[in-house]
């Protein structure tokens, strides 16, 4: 008669400590009802890129006087910069610029030193493909600015969490997520 009422007693002890932790799995679960979303739906949404993004890179063939700084400051020596000596007014002439986004670290380095300002990052981060070799941005590509995520109408844009505190100035609910 003794191990049948301890048998019960263990099982009476185990029933509550399941429903203890079945209590506390649920309240964790409700904690997390009130926070702002961390998916959105993709090709619909975008989020917008702070003013610091580093994406794709924007190349000004006019502006450029082949004096190699980019390659020489880049890491891994990426940027192809094709020129010509012109003798007779002593400058070099570029004849073909070009960069390959499979190999790019995205570091900065070249638009940080760029002497005359022809390179500078877009907010583009599209670069997917499915051959590798279309990553090899020519002059023509690089010089293409990309459609902004605020002036494509097309699609709902959402504010990360801290371009949502300078805006608004307050605390953050799960109602303040977009900018309609």
């Amino acid at each position: 008669m003794l191990p049948m009422v301890t048998g019960f007693i263990n099982y009476g002890q185990q029933t509550v400590r399941a429903a203890r932790y079945i209590g506390q799995s649920f309240m964790i679960t409700l904690s997390h009802t009130n926070r702002l979303p961390v998916t959105i739906q993709y090709p619909y949404e975008k989020l917008i890129t702070s003013e610091r993004f580093r994406g794709r890179i924007h190349f000004e063939f006019d502006k450029c006087i082949a004096c190699e700084v980019c390659v020489r400051v880049c890491p891994i020596d990426l940027p192809v910069v094709d020129w010509k000596l012109e003798t007779d007014i002593r400058k070099k002439r570029l004849l073909n610029y070009s960069i390959d986004f499979g190999i790019c670290i995205f570091c900065g380095n070249c638009v940080e030193y760029c002497p005359t300002n022809c390179l500078s990052m877009t907010e583009e981060y599209e670069l997917s493909t499915y051959d590798r070799h279309e990553l090899n941005y020519n002059q023509i590509a690089l010089g293409r600015l990309p459609m902004t995520v605020i002036g494509d109408y097309t699609i709902r844009t959402i504010m990360n969490s801290t371009q949502i505190k300078k805006a608004t100035g307050k605390l953050l609910d799960s109602r303040t997520i977009t900018d309609y």
